[in-house]
């Protein structure tokens, strides 16, 4: 009886025993479990460092011979203008031109008083951004020379664009996590913990959009890191 006591004594102790290692090994399991998700977002304005201007005149007439003739004349007279203002020949590119037949227009109800509508391009795609710029706001200079460049066509928009995202990426990456260690310690402080290890992390993609519809040629550079942090008390 006695041998029956003390047996059940020891498998009692044995069971408090094992219940306080399992207590604290789920504390300790819950405790590396506790985590914080933040993010750090990191913003920077740049210039454009490339612009691609398209310049649209276009040209009406019956007699196809005589359009081609001006063309070539007016083609010219744009080269020349824009080889005369800094734009080298490695960045001007002339377009084919578009050649509308009125006559064969199907849904016209009423004849044209011209045949042949032709549209005529040339690109200027150049990284002297402020430059093209200059050119675009003295386009009256062309006026005097009897070209008239067009605009409003969705087709023939000039477009800014930044290359130079490497060179920014790693300083913006630094600047996003640095937030986001900010935020996660200033929660862990709320909370009454400490900030631990970085458990996990990623980057978002970074994206780039124009300032605003009237500076399209100041671009907003923009990342959002995503950092998973420990806590501990």
């Amino acid at each position: 009886m006695k041998t029956y006591r003390i047996e059940a004594l020891i498998i009692a102790i044995a069971l408090v025993i094992m219940g306080l290692l399992l207590k604290n090994g789920i504390d300790g399991f819950s405790g590396r479990d506790r985590t914080v998700n933040v993010k750090g977002l990191s913003e920077m304005e740049v210039p454009a460092d490339k612009v691609t201007w398209p310049l649209v005149y276009k040209e009406i007439g019956n007699n196809l011979q005589d359009l081609y003739v001006r063309i070539n004349r007016n083609n010219k007279t744009l080269v020349d203008y824009l080889i005369s203002n800094g734009i080298s020949e490695e960045e001007i590119g002339i377009n084919a031109p578009e050649i509308i037949d009125m006559s064969a227009e199907r849904y016209s109800t009423t004849p044209a008083p011209y045949r042949y509508n032709v549209t005529s391009v040339i690109t200027v795609s150049s990284t002297k951004v402020d430059l093209v710029r200059k050119l675009i706001a003295d386009q009256g200079e062309l006026l005097k020379q009897g070209i008239a460049i067009t605009g409003g066509e969705y087709r023939y928009n000039t477009v800014y664009s930044f290359a130079g995202l490497n060179d920014i990426k790693p300083k913006m990456i630094e600047e996003a996590t640095r937030n986001a260690r900010a935020a996660a310690m200033k929660f862990a402080q709320d909370s009454g913990s400490k900030l631990g290890k970085i458990k996990n992390a990623s980057q978002g993609q970074f994206s780039i959009s124009d300032r605003d519809e009237n500076t399209p040629y100041i671009k907003n550079v923009r990342v959002v890191t995503t950092v998973n942090y420990y806590l501990k008390d």
